[in-house]
């Protein structure tokens, strides 16, 4: 297989093929080079910097003070894997107020190295978006449980899509989004059920993160999957690891043996 295989638009196309053939698609995220390239050996088809790295890496209690320069250090630590999936990288929290100033984050995430970047929000988001899709970059869009608007939910997680009206929004936003030309939308925390409705009314993949199993694909925190944030984990996510706690274990006995041989 030749590099030119990898490119944006042949991996955007990729995945759109995979939700006509109902193939599920799977992606993880990765915050450094061996994350990366070890996920995309195991054969992830996206690898997404999320801003989630503001709690699992960087200690911050949510996302909302990861900056435009984390993302970039990051991004640029994953892209040098080489990863042949979708590399993805998101737009921090208010990274992209204006259109001006998303086209320009975009562009520094583009440089270091993501071939696609994912920013949180519909309708509301549209101007940004296009003018990001006008200088031909890939674009995942972000519906539902918003993480950077955790402040203005109190502090929690709310499970979206129970009445109506903010089922019809949510629709309406995943047609929106579409029409804007993203290339696939995370679908984060909806009510189960109401997930399968907005994945059939659009022809772009849906990426659920507990939002039930009738999305095109998943997407997981790598920490969740393999327990290594042990301090804290999802409702959601049964850790098939515990590498948390190994990691602890394994130092702490290295530090026995060490101290015994003084």
């Amino acid at each position: 297989m030749t590099d030119h295989l990898f490119t944006p638009e042949n991996l955007v196309s990729r995945l759109k093929s995979m939700k006509e053939r109902g193939e599920k698609i799977a992606a993880l995220t990765a915050y450094d080079y061996p994350m990366a390239k070890l996920l995309d050996e195991a054969g992830v088809d996206i690898l997404l910097v999320g801003d989630s790295l503001g709690m699992v890496v960087l200690g911050y209690p949510d996302t909302t003070s990861v900056t435009i320069e984390d993302m970039v250090h990051h991004t640029s630590a994953a892209a040098r894997a080489k990863p042949h999936a979708l590399l993805t990288a998101d737009m921090p929290y208010r990274s992209y107020d204006t259109p001006s100033e998303a086209l320009t984050n975009a562009q520094k995430l583009i440089a270091a190295g993501a071939q696609a970047i994912k920013m949180e929000g519909g309708i509301e988001i549209l101007p940004q978006i296009e003018t990001i899709r006008s200088a031909g970059i890939q674009v995942i869009g972000h519906l539902g449980m918003l993480p950077q608007h955790i402040l203005e939910e109190g502090g929690k997680y709310h499970i979206k899509g129970k009445m109506e009206e903010e089922q019809q929004q949510l629709i309406q936003s995943a047609v929106a989004l579409e029409k804007a030309g993203v290339a696939a939308i995370v679908l984060e925390l909806i009510k189960h059920d109401f997930t399968t409705q907005i994945t059939r009314s659009i022809q772009i993949p849906t990426i659920g993160i507990a939002s039930g199993p009738d999305c095109d694909g998943q997407i997981l925190v790598i920490h969740d999957l393999i327990g290594a944030f042990p301090w804290f984990t999802p409702k959601f996510i049964t850790p098939v690891l515990k590498t948390g706690a190994d990691t602890r274990q394994a130092a702490a006995d290295w530090i026995q043996k060490l101290k015994k041989n003084k």
